[in-house]
């Protein structure tokens, strides 16, 4: 596992529109969506670099962060197969 991302866990922020999104999409209540994904990305199963981004496996869903910025873009809950 790559440790950049878990190193620059204080770096993370996002967007109005990010908190909206991220949210919605993981039906959150909490007020803090960047502490709240700070405290799960280091709890993450796995944590893997593509390209431009982060993307960090964590119970149910994946969180997609820049590795440049350390923007929160998104979540998603996992597709299970």
């Amino acid at each position: 596992m790559n440790d950049d991302l878990l190193q620059n866990l204080a770096k993370l922020h996002t967007t109005e529109l990010g908190i909206v999104r991220i949210k919605k999409n993981l039906s959150l209540e909490t007020e803090d969506v960047v502490v709240w994904c700070a405290s799960q990305i280091s709890k993450a199963h796995k944590i893997e670099r593509k390209g431009k981004n982060w993307y960090a496996y964590v119970e149910d869903f994946v969180l997609t962060i820049n590795a440049h910025s350390f923007t929160i873009i998104t979540a998603h809950k996992e597709k299970r197969s």
